[in-house]
């Protein structure tokens, strides 16, 4: 049986949202992805308040630094601030290029810094890669019973 990949996307922006939807949807990895609309609401999910009671921990979050509500970088040091959330890897897909967000991403405890490229053929061929790289290169942690009764509580 093959095991599902939970991937929360947090993109304020529908299309980009559309866009990253339609990449990976014929992908040959089984790939969940659930989006949130910005950064109060990702981090709703993350800790299963409200609606998002009993939602499923995320393997993997990709993280737009411009967002509504709560930044990407407020996200990511919530994420990264909690013992119970640190350990889901955080790819940041932005489309600063500002030295700046980069080096604070980083220091702020991103496992990877992304640009997202304006043209179709070319953000399309970057998911690709980043589907490609975190989930047939990069080998990350098995989902225990007691990691999934962490993202329970």
């Amino acid at each position: 049986m093959t095991t599902m990949i939970k991937v929360l996307l947090v993109e304020d922006n529908p299309a980009d949202a559309d866009l990253m939807r339609e990449t990976i949807e014929p992908s040959k990895l089984h790939l969940d992805l659930t989006t949130a609309k910005d950064g109060l609401e990702a981090i709703q999910y993350l800790r299963g308040l409200g609606a998002f009671t009993g939602a499923p921990r995320p393997d993997l979050i990709l993280l737009d630094l411009n967002l509504p509500k709560m930044n990407g970088r407020q996200v990511l040091a919530s994420v990264k601030g909690d013992a119970d959330l640190r350990g889901i890897p955080v790819v940041v897909l932005t489309s600063s290029s500002a030295e700046q967000d980069i080096v604070q991403s980083y220091d702020l405890g991103a496992n990877c810094y992304v640009i997202k490229p304006v043209a179709l053929k070319a953000f399309q061929a970057i998911v690709k890669q980043v589907e490609s790289f975190w989930f047939t290169v990069v080998k990350l942690p098995v989902k225990t019973e007691q990691s999934q009764k962490v993202a329970a509580a």
